[in-house]
């Protein structure tokens, strides 16, 4: 079993892509999302046995989101349950499809997440990532949850997903950042979220931010996790190896709707194929042949751009990527 872990929350989507006339409010609609929540409904919808472990609200949001668990097959028996209220985002959307964030965090259920029991001896891997490492007291506990299950051997996986808004104090949250890499054992990230956790100059050009980003990862290496996955965007995918090894594939073609979750959708596509490799264990993905990369990160471009050719955070069912 995979355990992902971190908060659940409801987007509040654009519902048309145009802008809202002048003085007028843009129409919103709800969207159950997350980093780890989407993470644990991708999984599920892989075929992946996944629980989800976090702490949701009482009110009809947080009904909603265990109803949308459920729904893709994600057990939901380590989900603790608070009568405060869902965290909301507000999404805006620009024209290439990317999305910017507002938050909505302040005395909310997944706020008050607490650490758990030991997890199952039959979890293989826990994820981790976005707004539930950054917002006290929640992220104190998670951190210690990452920290006891990679001390017992389980396989951990990262996904910052970094939110600049909700982060007071920068430099504090990269050094916090940095305690974490021993305890893990792959880190994925977005190019711009490693430019800005390395605290690098931008502007210079595409291959000087990615000369920097490659830099970066062969550093965070250093200090633990047996490889590091950088999303590119609509460019692709790259992984940076133990032996400094960068490997890379292309994106898959498709007309955007959103790249809301895509992010998400690859970290759910690299646990489930990294299983199907038997690497969900440090060693063997230390040692995973470059073949396999290609494998793992084609499967994982490909499930993303699924992701993007739809409205919200809506990953592939596996039939979708067979076909």
């Amino acid at each position: 079993m995979i355990v992902v872990a971190g908060e659940a929350l409801i987007d509040l989507v654009p519902s048309q892509q145009e802008p809202s006339p002048q003085g007028q409010l843009p129409a919103l609609l709800p969207r159950r999302g997350g980093g780890p929540y989407n993470t644990a409904i991708a999984l599920g919808r892989l075929g992946s046995p996944t629980a989800f472990c976090s702490r949701v609200s009482t009110d009809a949001f947080g009904e909603s989101l265990l109803h949308g668990l459920r729904g893709s097959g994600v057990d939901t028996s380590l989900v603790q349950r608070g009568p405060e209220p869902t965290t909301l985002a507000v999404a805006d959307i620009s024209a290439d499809g990317s999305a910017g964030y507002g938050f909505y965090a302040d005395g909310t259920a997944d706020r008050l997440f607490t650490l758990p029991p030991a997890l199952p001896e039959t979890v293989r891997a826990l994820s981790l990532g976005t707004c539930s490492l950054v917002l006290e007291p929640g992220a104190s506990a998670y951190e210690a949850l990452l920290q006891r299950e990679a001390r017992r051997g389980v396989f951990t996986a990262l996904d910052p997903n970094v939110r600049p808004g909700l982060i007071l104090d920068p430099d504090a949250y990269r050094a916090r950042f940095h305690s974490w890499l021993p305890h893990l054992s792959l880190l994925k990230l977005s190019e711009e979220d490693a430019l800005w956790l390395a605290g690098a100059e931008t502007g210079a050009g595409r291959d000087a931010d990615r000369a920097a980003v490659t830099a970066a990862a062969r550093r965070w290496l250093y200090a633990g996790p047996a490889a590091v996955v950088i999303t590119r965007g609509g460019d692709g995918l790259a992984v940076v190896t133990q032996g400094h090894e960068v490997l890379t594939v292309p994106g898959e073609r498709v007309a955007v709707v959103d790249t809301i979750g895509a992010g998400d959708t690859v970290n759910a596509a690299l646990l489930h194929r990294l299983a199907a490799h038997d690497a969900l264990a440090y060693g063997p993905l230390a040692y995973l042949a470059a073949d396999a990369w290609e494998d793992v990160l084609r499967f994982a471009a490909r499930a993303a751009a699924v992701t993007c050719s739809r409205a919200g955070a809506e990953p592939p069912f596996a039939a979708e990527l067979a076909a």
